[in-house]
């Protein structure tokens, strides 16, 4: 009669070496002598300097944190399939760091005794402990791969990688910076710029970059004759001053310079004009560095003329995704460089819309990305999520504005569509009049949200919290910005219900932590990675940053860096959050390019074991997360 407990032990362990080396009658043989444990969550297996015992472990379910007990660091953490406790049986010395259960975990305990005799005898097997004995490892064979799957770091020992990816190393720039203030004239910036040889001077007051004035300042204005050579520098200058961080790749600068249209970046300490500046960069620095990038692309959208002649830009946008993932270029950098270049599709797409129209806008608008597109998180080709807000008008022309911005809309919603953007099932799309309103309205909307926050009315808010600027107005979306905040500080029981709403995001994983897929429809058997991984961490992060009251910062990665310097002591678990967004995102994104989809759902038995141990890790961090708005915000009642 077959022992139906050691067929299922041996069937496990089958999958993970050095067991999988081992013939299938010697590992059923050996899982006869296996023991079973079960240790609560926190219960310590064996503890430092302790004294070896008889087996060592295999994690069957659950996860085990290996640590040093006095500095209590995590120094590693074993996951289902890995080994435990070998080492010091085979040095035959007690236990240099302890371990704890990380959860309710299942445990193989494997006698040494017993499984000695298959090691001499089996020379593959034999080899694995010698190679784990001297590399100090777990499982010598998967070390390569550690960490790898979702690194944020380039490969540096890839040269190719470095030589394709010329585009993206840092950007050379002058720190030999001309200053002037703003009272200074025109002749005298004249004489300066002359003396000093230079094509641009900065304006600075009290140290901080408050403009700038270029050759071709001087030409337009001073030239011309339409300033005198005595008017100062204040009324010439171009302000506000477009300023970066002095962290810039070569193709960041070029696309930078393209998108405002302008020959001259001020490079700032902290790419603000809160700060000194640091340098200047010129296009001739940039053409001088350039390689073939991205800006390639970028000018063909500028000379694209219809909609239809986007779609094939867009496709080797999608190319070039797949290239940086494929040379592991950092998560962050490809969301810059692929949000620039899908948002220059979206304006060009636009301003071919507006082309279209009998007549310009009757007002100023805004047109504004939602959804992942306003998060700067789309990478893959999906649904629109977009609005216009414009300003307000009298009565007598409200209907009549209304009508040519909703005609607008349909053209750009259709583009759009035409370029590989499906529609919103939704409907939440500019084309819509619930998304195209005028400022006033917008505010009267927003507020009954905050003021009646139903389930459908928090979903909304989550959706139109996370927009971004596209094309048009920016006073009109920051005063808009500027009322939601005011609405959300008169209104704090909003942020309970924001909680709540944060906290419906169902779990990725359940008991002993096995991938929760979906029940039933399409999708059945799949595990769906934007709403059990992504969405709880963007809930979260947007719920924490309208607390702080932080304006302009709509990513989620971002979101959670900038909560790292206003929170030290949650400093640990927001860059953990951060991270584990952008490690989810690459994942959804190759996922995506792989099969030709969005990437949202995953057949888990396409995974290999290291993908589904390094998935599950990043998922950690959203238990603790959710926990810490739960208590902050006292919602833990509602959950």
């Amino acid at each position: 009669m077959k022992n139906t407990i050691s067929h299922r032990v041996a069937d496990f362990l089958k999958g993970f070496p050095p067991f999988s080396f081992l013939h299938q009658k010697d590992l059923e043989k050996l899982s006869e002598q296996i023991s079973i444990v079960y240790k609560d969550k926190d219960a310590v297996i064996f503890a430092e300097n302790e004294e070896t015992h008889d087996s060592f472990y295999v994690v069957h379910k659950g996860a085990v944190a290996l640590k040093k007990s006095q500095k209590n660091t995590v120094l590693d953490m074993c996951d289902e399939g890995d080994i435990f406790g070998l080492r010091p049986l085979l040095a035959q010395e007690n236990y240099i760091m302890e371990a704890v259960a990380y959860e309710e975990t299942i445990l193989y305990a494997i006698p040494i005794a017993v499984f000695k005799p298959y090691a001499l005898e089996n020379r593959t097997v034999g080899n694995f402990l010698i190679e784990s004995y001297a590399s100090n490892t777990r499982n010598p064979y998967s070390d390569i791969h550690k960490d790898k799957l979702y690194g944020d770091d380039l490969v540096h020992e890839n040269h190719h990688a470095e030589r394709d990816s010329f585009d993206l190393q840092p950007i050379k720039y002058s720190k030999k910076i001309v200053t002037c203030g703003p009272s200074t004239t025109a002749r005298d910036i004249a004489k300066i710029m002359t003396k000093k040889k230079v094509g641009a001077i900065l304006i600075v007051d009290e140290m901080l970059p408050i403009g700038i004035i270029t050759d071709k300042d001087l030409r337009n204005k001073i030239v011309t004759g339409d300033y005198s050579i005595l008017t100062t520098a204040e009324t010439i200058m171009t302000k506000p001053v477009i300023t970066y961080p002095k962290k810039m790749t070569v193709t960041e600068a070029q696309m930078a310079m393209m998108k405002s249209n302008i020959s001259y970046l001020c490079l700032t300490k902290d790419g603000t004009t809160n700060t000194k500046a640091v340098g200047i960069l010129s296009k001739h620095d940039v053409m001088v560095a350039l390689g073939n990038n991205p800006a390639v692309l970028i000018k063909a959208l500028k000379r694209a003329k219809k909609a239809k002649e986007i779609k094939p830009i867009r496709a080797r946008i999608m190319q070039l995704l797949q290239g940086y993932l494929d040379q592991n270029i950092p998560m962050t950098l490809i969301s810059k460089i692929i949000t620039e270049l899908n948002e220059a599709c979206t304006t060009r797409v636009i301003e071919i819309s507006l082309e279209k129209m009998s007549s310009p806008p009757p007002v100023k608008f805004a047109w504004l990305a939602l959804g992942s597109q306003g998060r700067s998180e789309q990478m893959l080709h999906t649904d629109q999520d977009n609005a216009i807000v414009y300003e307000n008008v009298s009565d007598v022309f409200k209907d009549e504005t209304r009508v040519y911005f909703l005609k607008f809309a349909a053209l750009v919603n259709k583009g759009l569509f035409e370029i590989g953007y499906d529609y919103c099932p939704a409907e939440m799309m500019a084309s819509n009049p619930k998304w195209c309103m005028s400022l006033e309205e917008w505010k009267n909307q927003v507020h009954h949200w905050i003021t009646n926050p139903g389930k459908n009315e928090v979903l909304l808010s989550f959706i139109f919290f996370d927009y971004s600027l596209t094309y048009g107005d920016a006073e009109i979306v920051d005063e808009l910005s500027e009322s939601i905040f005011e609405n959300v500080k008169a209104n704090p029981i909003f942020y309970v219900h924001l909680v709540s709403g944060a906290l419906q995001s169902p779990s990725p994983t359940g008991f002993f932590r096995q991938f929760l897929v979906e029940q039933d429809g399409a999708n059945k058997d799949h595990f769906d990675i934007k709403r059990r991984a992504l969405m709880p961490l963007t809930d979260a992060a947007r719920v924490l940053i309208l607390s702080h009251s932080v304006k302009s910062i709509s990513n989620t990665a971002e979101r959670f860096e900038k909560l790292a310097e206003l929170e030290p002591n949650n400093r640990e678990l927001y860059l953990s959050c951060s991270y584990s967004f952008k490690a989810l995102l690459k994942f959804r994104t190759k996922q995506g390019l792989l099969h030709h989809d969005s990437g949202q759902f995953i057949a888990l038995e396409s995974l290999s074991k290291m993908e589904k141990i390094k998935l599950k890790r990043t998922f950690k961090t959203i238990k603790e997360l959710q926990e810490l708005i739960s208590v902050r915000f006292n919602v833990s009642n509602l959950v």
